[in-house]
């Protein structure tokens, strides 16, 4: 109101932009104002006196009785577009209302008191109207700018007698008393709040005319017909329900009759549900529930029906050759690539050759004597070729570099030089790993007896091991 209406700012629903307000002379262009009031009234008054009015001016209007207060909300030229359009009548035997004055102070402070006199007013016509046994609401109560009259909005849904009401509504409260009646629409429109949709309700925000809605416009748009959904706050049908019908009324009209039935040579199909978007239609072959569901395009369903028309029946609904899904041009960036392709992923590391496995092996099992860790012979050697005497070792699987063996020692450690067996192997547990592989090469040999033809020779399980002394034990010295 402080830009005058030029503004796109809308404080109230009963707001309207001034596009005329730039036009010039569009504000002379009539002398009719639009006057508003308390809840959804509006007014159309004549300024006969010429008094300079912009929006948002309190001028005093002609009333009956008395005057009422009310904010001017539009002048000039389009005052006369919305009186057309709420079908004001003007002309002889219509004598349009006065704009008496701008609001003084005193009407001002007229207008504050009986305003606040109305929540009062309100709670106690609602006990009145409960001890008299009407079957009705009041749910809002508007008094008259200079306090002479009081407007009672009530709901109700049948006919209400209220004659005795106003009766005694008039005695109580010593003003003219005014019933009118409305819908559970505009009621809740005056109270607010918000929709399902998460948005504030369109009837307290921006609706000023309330259209029946019928349950049919829910069957055109295939709307489950749950009441619970379908009911707004004020327990009617909602008002979005009327927003999209027109343009499903006209998707239906490109679509075949959901009454006609396909006939193949195999069974004949009814119509089970449409998706008008997709311009898919599914046909079930019974009437009642879900069977042998087929869904066709509306092109197809229009060949059957012209097959059907002409005598013939096709082998199957769908068609032969299903159509191709056209090939996009523009690819999608994030199809090709994963969404997760510039998250950082930790590397493994690699593993070491598998010597130090060679020397462990060599020390649990005993079926690598020389823990040969990385060296290729020392796992296929057997633990059973080395005794506890003074023995060759078999020659025939003896690698290279392992020649440097001292006869009658268990131990087999090897000087340091020779490095091609102990790749990656502990080297400076050389002393312990040989402590325990003679113990287990012991412990196997009472347990195993070699088959006989073996080239090497029979263990003698009854001689007692020879001990390794700690003079002949060689030392294991690091190479320097």
């Amino acid at each position: 109101m402080g830009k005058k209406g030029c503004s796109k700012i809308q404080n109230t629903k009963l707001n309207t932009y001034d596009w005329l307000c730039d036009v010039p002379d569009a504000e002379n262009a009539t002398d009719y104002v639009e006057v508003q009031f308390k809840n959804t009234r509006k007014g159309y008054f004549l300024n006969s006196s010429k008094i300079p009015l912009e929006k948002g001016d309190m001028v005093a209007v002609e009333a009956s009785p008395g005057h009422d207060i009310g904010i001017v909300t539009l002048t000039g030229k389009l005052v006369l577009l919305q009186m057309k359009k709420n079908n004001i009548r003007t002309g002889e035997g219509y004598e349009p209302k006065k704009v008496y004055r701008k609001a003084k102070p005193t009407d001002i402070e007229k207008y504050e008191e009986a305003k606040a006199k109305e929540h009062a007013t309100m709670i106690r016509s609602r006990q009145i109207a409960a001890d008299l046994g009407l079957n009705m609401k009041i749910g809002d109560v508007e008094y008259q700018g200079d306090g002479n009259k009081a407007i009672f909005y009530y709901i109700a849904d049948e006919r209400v007698d209220f004659r005795q009401l106003i009766k005694v509504l008039a005695e109580a409260f010593r003003v003219r008393i005014e019933m009118k009646q409305i819908g559970a629409r505009q009621e809740a429109g005056r109270i607010g709040g918000i929709g399902p949709c998460g948005r504030e309700l369109c009837c307290s925000s921006w609706m000023t005319s309330f259209v029946s809605v019928a349950t049919g416009a829910a069957r055109y748009q295939d709307i489950s017909m749950n009441p619970q959904k379908l009911a707004g706050q004020c327990a009617k049908l909602k008002c979005c329900i009327n927003y999209e019908v027109d343009a499903y009324v006209e998707a239906q009209k490109r679509l075949p009759s959901r009454e006609i039935v396909l006939e193949t040579k195999d069974n004949n199909y009814y119509h089970f549900k449409t998706d008008i978007f997709k311009r898919e239609i599914t046909y079930s072959t019974d009437k009642s529930f879900a069977a042998n569901l087929i869904t066709i395009s509306a092109e197809r369903a229009f060949d059957v029906i012209n097959m059907n028309k002409k005598g013939s029946k096709p082998v199957t609904l769908e068609a032969d050759t299903k159509p191709q899904p056209p090939k996009r041009d523009a690819q999608d960036i994030l199809g090709q690539d994963s969404v997760t392709r510039f998250d950082s992923v930790k590397k493994k590391k690699k593993k070491r050759p598998a010597g130090n496995n060679g020397g462990n092996n060599g020390n649990g099992g005993g079926n690598n004597a020389n823990a040969a860790a990385g060296g290729e012979g020392g796992n296929n050697r057997p633990a059973n070729n080395k005794q506890a005497g003074n023995r060759p070792v078999n020659n025939d699987r003896q690698q290279p570099g392992n020649n440097d063996r001292q006869p009658g020692n268990e131990n087999s450690n090897r000087p340091s030089g020779n490095n091609n067996g102990n790749k990656g192997g502990n080297a400076n547990n050389n002393g312990n790993n040989g402590n325990n592989n003679r113990n287990n090469n012991n412990r196997n040999n009472r347990n195993r007896q070699k088959p006989k033809g073996n080239n090497d020779k029979q263990a003698n399980n009854d001689r007692p091991q020879q001990q390794a002394k700690p003079g002949n034990k060689p030392e294991n010295k690091p190479e320097a």
